[in-house]
């Protein structure tokens, strides 16, 4: 081993040791207590909420995608933490540290609280990823029109040789209930509460408020404020603190409208009562006129895009499913 090698393994060593300590952040004016939020793009939501409804608080937001560059191990990352007063974190897996994820998390700082992150597919059963979901900061996912959000109808279609026009037929309301796009309520509100009891926080009582106001989703994994705004109020109120009776929303712009936005389509609007469309939106420079696309505009490009990729990297679980459904196979060569 060279004496550099040997020299970057000794400082690796050392980091290792060393507690992470948050970015300096001028909060002098508020005098409250001090929380740290700890979690993924919806983690901002979170910070931000809390920030309105508990107005002394100091809230420092900490990206799980940033992690690995704050400190080199789950020990060295709570002891980080130990001078916050309250810690919630949505759960962080075990690959981000060598000595654990959350359950170390919790184990070393037993006052921190656990939220889930949200993803519902309802509205958007469509909308998917393409590519190495394993890779880490999503370095193997492809991209598409719309950041890396891609149509599984549009990109089977390639697969299956299908025409932009062939494609553009299957956009169809008989088409997307054979596919079971108009009745996955049932599925996405299991699996949303089902992972939000995983880590004692029940959100079955928050889908249901949540439902009655109709989509409360901007894409898959991308929730409008009001639902963070709504973890952010529980969290607060369970922590023990005396969060305000306001609603965030008027009082707070909602940061994910800056990014992707897909649309209800038609036909699974009008299963679930909302207003549909086919109109997508991209990501959008602040301040910057967001700019959108068609569904055949979407289309266009994505098949433009898929051309250019090798074979080998358009994986994605939905396709890979309907590749084994005969039925599936069926009603798109059909088209």
């Amino acid at each position: 081993m060279s004496v550099l090698q040997t020299g970057r393994q000794a400082l690796r060593g050392v980091l290792a040791r060393l507690p992470w300590r948050p970015a300096a952040r001028d909060v002098s004016h508020r005098g409250g207590p001090r929380i740290a939020v700890i979690g993924n793009c919806q983690a901002r939501g979170v910070a931000r909420s809390l920030e309105v409804l508990l107005p002394e608080a100091a809230v420092t937001l900490v990206p799980t995608g940033q992690l690995a560059r704050r400190a080199r191990t789950m020990r060295a990352f709570a002891e980080g933490l130990s001078g916050y007063d309250h810690v919630f974190s949505q759960p962080i897996a075990a690959g981000h540290f060598p000595d654990g994820g959350s359950a170390e998390l919790l184990g070393l700082l037993p006052r921190a609280r656990l939220f889930p992150p949200i993803v519902f597919a309802a509205f958007h059963p469509d909308m998917v990823y393409v590519g190495d979901l394993s890779a880490g900061g999503g370095s193997g996912l492809v991209p598409s029109p719309l950041h890396t959000y891609h149509s599984a109808i549009t990109l089977f279609g390639y697969l299956r040789g299908l025409s932009e026009e062939r494609i553009l037929r299957l956009f169809r309301d008989d088409v997307l209930a054979r596919l079971g796009f108009l009745d996955g309520w049932d599925l996405a509100a299991e699996d949303l509460v089902g992972t939000s009891r995983a880590i004692g926080f029940d959100l079955g009582p928050e889908l249901m408020r949540w439902s009655r106001r109709g989509a409360f989703m901007h894409g898959i994994n991308h929730p409008k404020l009001f639902v963070m705004a709504d973890i952010a109020q529980r969290l607060a109120t369970e922590a023990g603190l005396a969060p305000a009776p306001l609603t965030v929303e008027a009082y707070l712009s909602d940061d994910l409208l800056g990014e992707v936005i897909w649309p209800v389509y038609p036909a699974v609007a009008e299963a679930y009562g909302v207003k549909g469309s086919y109109v997508f939106k991209g990501r959008a420079a602040p301040k910057s006129a967001p700019s959108v696309l068609d569904l055949a505009g979407l289309v266009r490009e994505s098949l433009a895009l898929y051309q250019t990729m090798p074979g080998a990297r358009l994986t994605c679980y939905r396709t890979e499913h309907w590749s084994r459904s005969s039925e599936a196979c069926a009603l798109f060569d059909a088209v």
